[in-house]
């Protein structure tokens, strides 16, 4: 364990907002992947593409509200003693996850866009869709080191792990 004292602050704690918008999105990104558009043809089914496209829409939507939510009323969990070096690469992480999923969204309502209007090969429509797999190799590597840091800040004890995770709570490191 680190020789950091945390004992001059109490942990924060993030609001029932910030944690149930939290764990929400991990809930509706799982959905997403899991009835995920697997070929391009699937989007004939006009349901379908209609319930891709409402999806995508709300989904933004609420990451939007989120991010504004987040930005306005909550602080950061890192204990003031963390090095900036740290505290920026938390919110490079953050941010990137909130741009990732951002054009997420974007590409797979443009990728609908561009199917219902008629495009259904050809250069733009693949390069939107090249964007759009991208984007989901980001947020896995950005959602790894995320879910990392979490654990870390578990083991270090440091009060960042129970601000968000209801569950395995640790003790807090005052020594």
């Amino acid at each position: 364990m680190p020789s950091e004292k945390f004992d001059l602050e109490k942990p924060r704690k993030y609001s029932f907002l910030a944690k149930f918008f939290h764990w929400g999105f991990i809930v509706i990104f799982g959905y997403g992947i899991y009835k995920q558009v697997d070929e391009l043809d699937q989007l004939a089914d006009l349901s379908l593409l209609k319930f891709e496209m409402i999806f995508a829409a709300a989904f933004l939507f609420l990451l939007i509200i989120r991010f504004i939510y987040m930005r306005r009323t909550q602080k950061s969990s890192l204990p003031t003693a963390t090095s900036q070096t740290q505290k920026y690469a938390a919110k490079i992480v953050h941010y990137g996850m909130y741009f990732c999923l951002g054009i997420i969204a974007i590409s797979g309502i443009s990728i609908g866009t561009l199917y219902w209007l008629g495009f259904k090969s050809g250069l733009i429509i693949e390069g939107v869709i090249s964007i759009h797999e991208f984007s989901f190799t980001v947020i896995y590597f950005l959602i790894l080191i995320h879910v990392s840091a979490a654990i870390y800040h578990r083991f270090l004890g440091d009060g960042v792990w129970s601000s968000m995770v209801p569950f395995w709570n640790e003790k807090i490191n005052r020594d």
